[in-house]
């Protein structure tokens, strides 16, 4: 047989046993291959098509060229053996290879099926949570003190967020963004534990600062809901921008600004432990002017004496958050491959045992 016809036939045997695989694969899965509910996310990989079509002109016609030729008579008139029926079957090794392989190719393209997702309800709200780590967190008025409880209280409320994306920015003297807006609530929630007092300067409490560096983490929010919550136990004594300012910002940014002011209000001596020989150490709180900034954005002043104050102070606040349903369905990808390497690897073994244990060759 002629090399270029030999080639026509293997190219004839490939295009049949790939149309073939289509066909079983549509049967299976009942998807069309070209429609717009089905893709390859690695297509590159059909590329490997070429590779037997080279070896086997490597193999044959390049071979041929360089042997040596010698004209003989034709045979074609001599009557031919009846073949046997293991040399009718010779073909089936190769063949099954064919097919091992076009299904290996069409694996490695990674077919996947693409689905709707289904909207679903979310709360769709990003949060900015606003810690203040000046010195008088370490009173111990709420148990075991108030940063502490602080901490506590946040990790809870964080976890009964899942849907919510939050960030996180501590200040004292001065403002700074622990993690800016994230879904992955375990790093938020490891940051947060991992924080200790005066690993900032906690000598002032910069509310105006701090209150700007949770906006910078919402504006660019798309989110339906942004909302703030600060929390703090003292009056704004430090920083270069004052609350009501940081509050008209808020304003017009459409953020809605929750406070919780931790501490006793009517007795502003908090049991600081260092100044408890003298009588507690005062450190003014101003409720009035926090009452102005969350009304001003629309939210809400929160007063925790205790303990219990302040966890009561978060579940508020987690009722009047607005729920939103976030209409967006996306895509979901499903991989097909096993439909593919499965199959091949089962047609590479059955080629391999015919070859070792029925068409067996000696040297």
């Amino acid at each position: 047989m002629k090399p270029r016809v030999v080639a026509l036939y293997t190219l004839g045997v490939f295009a049949l046993a790939g149309w073939i695989a289509l066909l079983l694969f549509n049967r299976v899965y009942s998807i069309d291959p070209f429609s717009a509910h089905f893709r390859f996310e690695a297509p590159l990989f059909s590329l490997l098509f070429i590779l037997p079509i080279a070896l086997f002109f490597i193999e044959t016609v390049g071979k041929r060229r360089q042997l040596p030729r010698l004209r003989m008579s034709r045979v074609s008139s001599l009557p031919e053996p009846s073949p046997s029926p293991r040399t009718r079957l010779r073909p089936l090794a190769p063949a099954c290879l064919i097919v091992a392989f076009i299904g290996m190719v069409f694996g490695l393209m990674r077919p996947q099926s693409i689905h709707a997702r289904e909207s679903v309800e979310l709360h769709g709200i990003d949060i900015a949570l606003v810690l203040d780590m000046s010195l008088s967190m370490e009173a111990t008025d709420i148990r075991p003190n108030r940063f502490i409880a602080m901490q506590e209280v946040v990790d809870d409320f964080i976890t009964r967020r899942p849907n919510d994306r939050i960030a996180a920015v501590v200040f004292g003297r001065e403002a700074f963004t622990l993690l800016p807006l994230t879904s992955d609530h375990a790093a938020l929630r490891l940051a947060l534990s991992e924080l200790r007092l005066q690993m900032i300067d906690g000598r002032g409490t910069a509310i105006g600062n701090a209150i700007g560096t949770g906006l910078n983490r919402l504006k660019r929010s798309k989110a339906k809901s942004r909302v703030l919550i600060l929390l703090t136990d003292g009056d704004s004594n430090a920083g270069n921008i004052s609350p009501e300012q940081a509050a008209a910002i808020a304003q017009g940014l459409g953020i809605q600004i929750y406070s919780v002011l931790m501490g006793d209000v009517d007795d502003p001596r908090n049991a600081h432990p260092s100044r408890r020989l003298l009588g507690g150490a005062s450190f003014p709180v101003n409720p009035e002017l926090l009452d102005r900034i969350s009304a001003s954005t629309g939210g809400q002043l929160f007063i925790a004496s205790d303990r219990r104050g302040l966890e009561e102070s978060f579940h508020a606040i987690l009722n009047e958050l607005e729920r939103s349903k976030i209409d967006d369905p996306g895509k979901v990808f499903a991989d097909l491959y096993p439909a593919f390497l499965f199959p091949s690897l089962f047609f590479f073994l059955v080629a391999t045992l015919l070859e070792a244990l029925v068409f067996r060759r000696f040297p």
